[in-house]
């Protein structure tokens, strides 16, 4: 039923009562409360999202911005110690002293007492690897380690020494001795100002990696710290000093973010391909920055619980929303539902709807009772519609059925006999299947019906026609051709069976007790197309077989002798009749 329902509301042909399914109220009720609880909902946890979020970026740029501050910080003090202490040294008169004398050319080689005082400052300074001498053009004048080691100053050491007092330069990997190192240098200078030489050491990176690490840890923060050169390249990390990171560059797109946003957050991706964020601190009086970045994950690691909580409580109100929702719906919705389907079913002519009360009561519950006692009444006024409707097709049919019924015999009249006949030419043509026609007449008729009385010859008509009716097939057309003259049509029947059928027909009238004297039959017989290929011939040659068996005696069968083309209608048994009169007399 719920097939049939469908299948008339997409034929539209009820628009008043359809109910599409996206379109009911209990699914806008169901929209509304979702959305009602949906927009407010996504509404505040974005913007409590937002907020937090913009809260803890702020706090964690801070955070970074202090750590790298301090770290920078705390890195340049570092090194001016470090090059405070080679001023220190380098203002030794051992160390000028020698460099005059090396400069002057009064001497070839540094003093016993020079090694013995690079020596020692090196075995109470741990930070410096190596103490060096360096005259004027770069050249080592002498070395606190005993196996002589070649310390490269920058190309431009001179220029750096003239404005800055100082040189630094890049770091290294020293892979004899398994550490990161770094070379600084500060003038030795004559008493007028002119540069005498550089007092160098190879400074450990070690204790500069540990200072990066001691910052992040008291910061108690997760994330990495890098000293770099002004152009990126590294030189010390939290994690470690290996050949693999000084030999590492920040990339320059990103480097290019950091310096242009110098003391801001920039969102990066790390050294390790990992998303971070970042901040860029300048070292004070040196060409170095310091960069400290976290992880974004765990970064926002809080606002993301939040998130997915939050939108976790979202789904559960959703739930318990949609949930209410739904059973208000059914409630509200499920007795004007059931109306709008008994309808269609009342309007695809199913009257056996009688639909329960609703559960809410009221005008719901009334509308239902109305609709209800409608359809009986229309129950009602379709069985007396059903009832008249019956007696109409009684009649019809009757009527028709006396329309193609000879009213004494039961017989088909000659229209039906007809109207068969044409039926069965254009059948037999397209099949090239033959039929057989039978004319009957009954002998001495009239002479009967003087003798015995009009009644009395009426039922041997029907006694004849009885006889008929009990030789066919179901089949085969049996008729009353006017008269006391009877045809009989019989389809795909051969010259043989006809035959057969007409000497039985004539046996069973000759051997039937009629009252007063015995009743004869002459019969004669054509086929189609053999005798005749049109419905009015093969009529007109078995009319006229009949009629060479009256004449040779009646009471036999006799077939058509040749085949007749007739394209005249055969005219009407009384005229034929008229016509025949005065060659063969029927009595």
């Amino acid at each position: 039923m719920a097939r049939r329902v469908s299948q008339y509301l997409r034929l539209q042909s009820l628009p008043a009562i359809r109910v599409p399914r996206l379109d009911s109220i209990r699914h806008r009720i169901l929209v509304l409360a979702v959305l009602g609880t949906l927009v407010p909902t996504a509404i505040m946890l974005a913007i409590a999202y937002a907020q937090n979020y913009r809260a803890l970026e702020s706090r964690i740029i801070a955070d970074l911005h202090s750590e790298s501050s301090q770290t920078a910080g705390a890195v340049s003090v570092f090194v001016k110690e470090r090059m405070h202490d080679l001023r220190v040294f380098a203002s030794s008169e051992e160390v000028s002293s020698n460099l005059s004398r090396f400069a002057s050319g009064q001497g070839s080689i540094p003093s016993v007492r020079l090694r013995e005082y690079l020596r020692s400052l090196h075995g109470r300074f741990a930070d410096f690897d190596q103490l060096v001498v360096l005259d004027a053009a770069g050249r080592m004048l002498a070395t606190s380690a005993q196996q002589s080691q070649p310390v490269e100053l920058p190309p431009e050491w001179q220029t750096s020494m003239r404005q800055e007092n100082h040189v630094v330069g890049r770091a290294y990997w020293d892979a004899r001795a398994g550490k990161g190192k770094l070379i600084v240098a500060v003038p030795v200078r004559r008493t007028d100002g002119r540069l005498l030489g550089a007092f160098a050491a190879e400074l450990n990176l070690a204790p500069i990696q540990l200072q990066l690490r001691s910052f992040l840890e008291n910061a108690g923060t997760a994330g990495s710290v890098y000293l770099t050169t002004d152009d990126g390249a590294l030189i010390a990390s939290t994690g470690d000093v290996s050949a693999q990171l000084l030999s590492t560059t920040f990339p320059a797109e990103t480097w290019g973010q950091l310096v242009q946003q110098e003391h801001a957050a920039v969102h990066y991706a790390s050294l390790t391909d990992a998303g971070v964020i970042g901040t860029l601190e300048r070292v004070p009086q040196l060409r170095w920055a310091v960069v400290a970045e976290k992880s974004t994950d765990d970064a926002f690691e809080q606002v993301r619980a939040f998130r997915n909580f939050g939108m976790l409580v979202m789904v559960l109100v959703l739930l318990v929303v949609a949930m209410t929702a739904y059973r208000l719906g059914m409630l509200i919705v499920r007795p004007l539902e059931q109306l709008a389907t008994g309808a269609a079913e009342v309007a695809m002519g199913d009257l056996e709807v009688d639909l329960p009360p609703a559960e809410t009561g009221g005008e719901v519950n009334a509308l239902t009772a109305v609709f209800n006692h409608m359809v009986a009444r229309l129950r009602e006024k379709r069985q007396e519609l059903a009832s008249t409707n019956e007696e109409l097709r009684t009649k019809n049919e009757e009527l028709e059925r006396l329309s193609v019924t000879d009213g004494l015999t039961g017989l088909s009249n000659h229209r039906a006999l007809m109207q068969r006949l044409g039926d069965e030419v254009v059948r037999s043509k397209r099949t090239a299947r033959p039929f057989a026609v039978i004319m009957a007449d009954v002998d001495h008729f009239k002479a009967y019906n003087d003798a015995f009385g009009h009644p009395a010859g009426d039922d041997v008509l029907k006694q004849v026609a009885g006889i008929l009716m009990e030789a066919t097939r179901t089949v085969d057309c049996a008729a009353r051709y006017g008269g006391e003259e009877f045809a009989v049509l019989l389809p795909e029947t051969e010259l043989d069976g006809v035959m057969e059928v007409a000497e039985r027909i004539r046996a069973r009238v000759e051997a039937t007790l009629f009252p007063g004297r015995a009743i004869t039959l002459s019969v004669g017989v054509a086929v189609f197309p053999k005798d005749s290929s049109e419905a009015a011939g093969i009529i007109a040659a078995a009319d006229e077989a009949l009629y060479v068996a009256k004449r040779e005696g009646r009471n036999q069968v006799v077939q058509a002798k040749r085949p007749r083309k007739q394209k005249l209608p055969a005219p009407p048994p009384t005229a034929a009749r008229a016509r025949k009169k005065p060659v063969r007399k029927k009595s």
